[in-house]
């Protein structure tokens, strides 16, 4: 889903607005020839290309500055990070809550991905739960997240997806519960809280990915221990 489909209409500059001034309700003329709006519609797909690459870009130097600096950055600072003008940021993102709220819901919806293909394929409710939070290990640097220092959720788009986690999460705490791999008083709470301390953003290692990998494979096997 285009975020700025869901907060106001697309503005020049926007990779969807390209995208619904490349769509023709007539390509070509009754005797199948090249008329102006395919010439149009050609010449379209440069800016096209160049709107979604900006955007791509944008996206990835606005989460590293977040992460440095924190969502208070200077929306000068992430432009510069980007290689672009600030009027080109702008474009994409008419206000710093736009940006902020647009990374929270693309990093809910990767976490909600997560949480779906581990529930798919996880053969025990830790096994699932282990396959999710290592995802989010590996996903580190690429997420900005409530609990990575980034804003709340606020949009209904982003909360719905918030709450599928959640939801998918229980699921899979009550799998374990009648599996016997997970005592009574797990919380998805517990997991979620887990999830964004051993994936916290830092600065590539992967010693350190490996230590966070065994910290989580250690407090998953004590899940099943009765108190």
């Amino acid at each position: 889903m285009v975020w700025q489909a869901l907060r106001r209409a697309p503005r020049p500059g926007d990779p969807e607005y390209f995208v619904r001034l490349s769509v023709p309700s007539a390509c070509a003329g009754t005797d199948g020839g090249f008329n102006e709006h395919m010439a149009a519609t050609s010449s379209s797909r440069g800016p096209r290309r160049d709107a979604a690459r900006n955007h791509q870009t944008l996206i990835r130097a606005a989460t590293a500055a977040i992460h440095r600096e924190g969502p208070r950055v200077p929306m000068a600072t992430i432009a510069a990070d980007a290689g672009v003008g600030i009027g080109t940021l702008y474009r994409h993102f008419a206000t710093r809550e736009d940006l902020l709220s647009y990374l929270t819901h693309i990093s809910f919806e990767r976490v909600l991905a997560n949480a779906q293909a581990a529930e798919r394929t996880g053969a025990t409710a830790t096994e699932a739960l282990q396959l999710f939070i290592e995802a989010a290990i590996s996903q580190r640097n690429e997420l900005v997240l409530p609990l990575h220092g980034g804003p709340p959720a606020t949009v209904p788009a982003t909360r719905d997806a918030q709450q599928q986690v959640h939801q998918i999460i229980q699921q899979l705490i009550s799998r374990g519960r009648a599996e016997g791999t997970i005592r009574n008083d797990v919380t998805p709470r517990d997991i979620v809280a887990l999830g964004a301390m051993l994936a916290q953003p830092r600065q590539s290692n992967p010693d350190w990915d490996a230590t966070c990998r065994r910290l989580l494979a250690t407090y998953l096997a004590g899940l099943g221990t009765q108190q």
